[in-house]
């Protein structure tokens, strides 16, 4: 068997290179998050960096929101298996010390990071270390000479302001988010502004909450953006431990045939005709023991001895259980029954036979 091949977007935006990783023009869909330990606590920085390198980040960013912060960040910087991008609010200067310091990116608010001279000074830094920007446009926080407008069309202005200065300072090494945690407004926002530029869009619903309203919200978002080729790289804001955005994302990626890491585990519903086969509980037992597989597979867990293969003939694996036995299959096909008590590892046995880990 062969990784199930991504499904191909329409390129529509230029590209740029974020530490060396590229960002936009056909690449796949980079996935990133954020910590949320005290830039100033290296040890701990540092730490939460590699779990999320770990989980499948492909890139970090990390608060630099003063000067304890900062002189954090560029022991942290050197320290770390992934690109780390700096997240500046308020002081300008703090951005100019990141991007000085080695930033692999550096991400800005044109709502609260002061006029534009500051703006055109950050810019002048990024173009002389070599660091990319971010232009990140929230709803919470958009310039005031734009509050007039409804918020869609306020983001998208203020986006597309900074923009054509980045532009007329010849500077293209910069990626723009319009975040919201309106899903409609986000969509949008982002549908307007790729009908004026082709910069690399960073994709996100803005405090989206908890984890399952978090992850509903931000399918229900990227799932109207990412097919049409508008988003190149994602992140998954959740009030949860960040490592836990990492599968949210290769979840929603890999449901829309974009990216996959990891096996893929479909299941039904459960209904009578399981005759006491406990489908809920054999799916999340297999579902906890693939989450240590890197391999890309499906496998289905159908409660029904008699439609389950039918119905899930394009799983690699899967299992069908019945009143006493199950039925292991593979692509449709019956390798063997078993007893209930013997479902699970004999799943396993046909898993490990063809070598996936």
């Amino acid at each position: 068997m062969t990784e199930a091949a991504v499904q191909e977007r329409p390129i529509t935006s230029r590209q740029i290179v974020v530490g060396g990783v590229p960002i936009g023009g056909g690449a796949q869909v980079a996935v990133q998050s954020m910590t949320n330990t005290m830039t100033h606590d290296v040890e701990a920085t540092v730490q939460q960096v590699y779990d999320l390198n770990a989980a499948g980040a492909d890139l970090v960013r990390v608060s630099v929101n003063g000067s304890r912060a900062l002189k954090g960040f560029k022991e942290v910087l050197w320290r770390t298996p992934v690109p780390l991008i700096a997240d500046i609010h308020f002081d300008y200067r703090m951005a100019l010390g990141a991007a000085d310091a080695g930033a692999a990116c550096v991400r800005i608010n044109p709502g609260n990071i002061g006029g534009d001279d500051r703006y055109r000074a950050v810019i002048e830094k990024c173009a002389e270390t070599g660091a990319a920007m971010r232009i990140g446009v929230n709803s919470g926080s958009v310039e005031k000479r734009f509050w007039d407008l409804p918020k869609a069309e306020a983001l998208v202005a203020s986006a597309l302001q900074k923009v054509e200065i980045a532009e007329e300072m010849d500077f293209s090494n910069f990626k723009v988010s319009l975040k919201a945690s309106h899903v409609p407004e986000m969509v949008e926002a982002n549908r307007e502004f790729r009908r004026h530029s082709d910069a690399p869009l960073h994709l996100g619903v803005t405090e989206a909450g908890t984890k399952l309203p978090g992850a509903i919200k931000s399918a229900a978002a990227l799932g109207q953006l990412l097919p049409y080729g508008i988003g190149d790289t994602i992140r998954i804001s959740l009030a949860e431990d960040p490592v836990e955005e990492i599968p949210v994302a290769y979840q929603i990626l890999s449901a829309l045939n974009l990216r996959h890491r990891g096996p893929n585990v479909i299941a039904c519903p459960s209904c009578a005709r399981t005759l006491g086969f406990d489908v809920i509980g054999m799916a999340a037992q297999v579902e906890d023991k693939l989450k240590h597989y890197e391999d890309h597979f499906t496998v289905a867990v159908m409660g029904c001895i008699v439609n389950g293969p039918g119905e899930a003939r394009d799983a690699d694996y899967g299992v069908a259980g019945g009143k006493d036995d199950g039925l292991i299959f593979a692509k449709g096909r019956p390798l063997k029954k078993v007893h209930r008590d013997e479902i699970f590892s004999a799943l396993f046995e046909e898993i490990r036979k063809d070598g996936w880990k």
